[in-house]
């Protein structure tokens, strides 16, 4: 950038186009509307079950007919949807109650689109809520490992049929997050062969093996029981061209759109995702962690919860998500203007 091309001091004073808040508001370009937020909800069985979460404070488990609540909330909110994760009535090795036709994420699905008929629902694609162990699949073992480890050509079969079950059930977007190679292609031909050709597939593309999944693993009982998932989900230290690679193939596979989770500390890469692929919707994933942090913080004194929240996700947008999944949906879709949503800080 050319200084003396743009003017210099005091002839430009760029706190012109900061002094009023109308101003700032007619020049602002980055903006936030509740149809770009994603509420997660997390679903077990019974009835007016509501579970508080406590590494989540705001959140619960909820029964079927209390999840239908909060989607015809959301749905009032004005929010772009809901994503649905289950946690079953009993788990085993393969995570068998994954693929039942009247499990957990099925009745969810009939129980919110009962509630609020217009609302996207999406549902979570993956295995590690439903198996003993709390990995993300079938588990198998390889040449000179004592540790088994994620069959990955296995469970492909598996989430294919899974898949379907959610499509039967009525399910809008599948979103698939084990991070198994092949699990597009796998999960697009289970799909149209079954006549589900109009159902999308929303792929965490590039998941990083994140601490800041904690609390989530509380919600959804989902903690490994041995290990962790490094083998599978991308290291946080690896090339950024790893992710490029990830996201490629998943298009290539017939992904609709793609997703980067976390959010905040992966900026660089919905940034480069979304430069590199243009057309393509991105997603970007406000974990539990980035959500628990700020609500510890907040509940200290330390900062201004809903300040900060907003900035948040004002600049996961600026780095060019279009759907963010965050689990301040609820709280913070009323301080946005559904209309020509643009956030003025206070």
């Amino acid at each position: 950038m050319n200084a003396h091309f743009f003017g210099r001091f005091p002839s430009v004073r760029l706190r012109r186009l900061r002094e009023l808040p109308k101003i700032r508001r007619l020049v602002a370009e980055v903006s936030v509307s509740p149809r770009n937020l994603v509420l997660p909800i997390f679903v077990r069985p019974g009835k007016g079950v509501r579970r508080p979460i406590p590494s989540m404070p705001g959140h619960y488990q909820l029964s079927p007919d209390l999840a239908a609540e909060e989607a015809q909330a959301a749905f009032q909110l004005g929010l772009g949807g809901i994503i649905l994760f289950g946690i079953p009535e009993y788990k085993d090795p393969r995570g068998s109650s994954a693929l039942r036709e009247r499990g957990i994420i099925p009745e969810a699905i009939d129980a919110c689109k009962g509630a609020a008929p217009e609302l996207l629902v999406i549902t979570d694609l993956c295995f590690c809520e439903y198996t003993s162990h709390g990995h993300c699949g079938i588990l198998g073992s390889l040449p000179g490992q004592r540790e088994p480890t994620v069959d990955n050509d296995r469970t492909l079969a598996e989430l294919a049929y899974q898949a379907v079950v959610h499509a039967r059930a009525g399910s809008d977007v599948i979103a698939p997050s084990g991070m198994m190679d092949g699990m597009i292609r796998t999960i697009r031909a289970a799909l149209d062969g079954e006549g589900f050709h109009h159902v999308p597939i929303l792929s965490y593309a590039a998941k990083f093996a994140s601490t800041l999944y904690g609390p989530f693993r509380q919600a959804a009982e989902c903690a490994p029981q041995f290990g962790d998932r490094r083998s599978y989900q991308m290291d946080p230290a690896s090339d950024p061209g790893q992710a490029l690679r990830e996201v490629a193939l998943d298009l290539e596979e017939g992904a609709d759109m793609v997703m980067v989770k976390p959010a905040l500390p992966y900026l660089d890469i919905i940034r480069l995702v979304r430069d590199h692929f243009p057309g393509v919707p991105v997603a970007a994933y406000q974990v539990s962690g980035e959500y628990s942090m700020l609500k510890a913080a907040a509940s200290q004194g330390w900062l201004d919860e809903k300040g900060a929240a907003l900035e948040l996700l004002t600049c996961i947008r600026r780095a060019g998500a279009a759907i963010i999944i965050t689990y301040w949906a609820k709280e913070l879709a009323p301080l946005l203007e559904k209309s020509s949503p643009v956030l003025s800080p206070q």
